[in-house]
């Protein structure tokens, strides 16, 4: 069981904060995933041929997420948002990087709706999973850094269960501990928008097309939902829902 939370003083600060969890139970990352494949290849056609290119930092989509970072004493040019780096890096290479199925999926669905997007290994995650403020005592293993620390500033916002910190500023980059391999069986994914008002149909678009994306290559998945107005979720009905269950 795994409860995802945002904490009050955070709801308060961003009220416009939808977020899509998308849990994947029995997920088999060693196998072919065509419909990715597909997907990555349609993304980089494009972008070739000049008939789409990922958001900017002028992109509304985009700025909401460097304003945020502002607010907690981030500067989002130095410490990116996850959606704009990876869109940065596919304009400049004209390809997305190919890490493995599981990952490959959510950066197509993120730089293709220019929404962040990231995942954790929930076999990985102790106790519950809270969207909050960070005190600056935590510990950051960043991922593919094993063997480094750090401590995020106080009042950035994280991820974090009670072992220490997952995401830091928000979504720039994630912990080494609950990165997704292909080994990972059990695995939630998050999309997120801090204009529900104005992108809360993209996102729910978005976590559908991600799930579409996921279903042929897992036991079971499901879509849930976190908001100001709904700050708590259950991720552990994945295991006990029909395939087709969601909320």
């Amino acid at each position: 069981m795994t409860v995802f939370r945002i904490a009050p003083a955070v709801a308060d600060a961003f009220p416009g904060t939808l977020i899509a969890l998308i849990t994947a139970t029995g997920l088999r990352g060693r196998e072919p995933w065509p419909g990715t494949a597909g997907v990555l290849e349609d993304l980089e056609r494009q972008l070739a041929d000049g008939s789409w290119s990922p958001a900017d930092e002028n992109d509304p989509r985009i700025e909401a997420w460097h304003t945020a970072y502002r607010s907690f004493g981030t500067n989002p040019r130095r410490l990116r948002p996850s959606v704009d780096a990876l869109g940065r890096r596919m304009a400049k290479k004209g390809t997305l990087p190919r890490i493995n199925p599981a990952v490959d999926t959510y950066n197509s669905v993120s730089v293709r709706h220019g929404l962040p997007a990231g995942a954790f290994d929930l076999e990985q995650i102790k106790g519950d999973i809270e969207i909050r403020y960070a005190d600056g005592d935590e510990e950051f293993t960043p991922l593919g850094e094993p063997d480094t620390v750090e401590n995020p500033k106080p009042g950035e916002v994280v991820y974090a269960d009670t072992a220490g910190v997952l995401t830091r500023c928000w979504n720039h980059r994630d912990a080494h501990r609950t990165r997704v391999t292909e080994d990972s069986a059990d695995v939630v994914f998050v999309l997120e928008t801090l204009q529900e008002s104005t992108h809360g149909h993209l996102l729910r678009t978005a976590a559908q097309e991600l799930r579409d994306l996921l279903t042929p290559h897992a036991e079971q998945t499901a879509v849930h939902h976190l908001s100001p107005a709904a700050p708590r979720t259950d991720v552990r009905s994945v295991r006990t829902h029909r395939p087709d269950a969601s909320r």
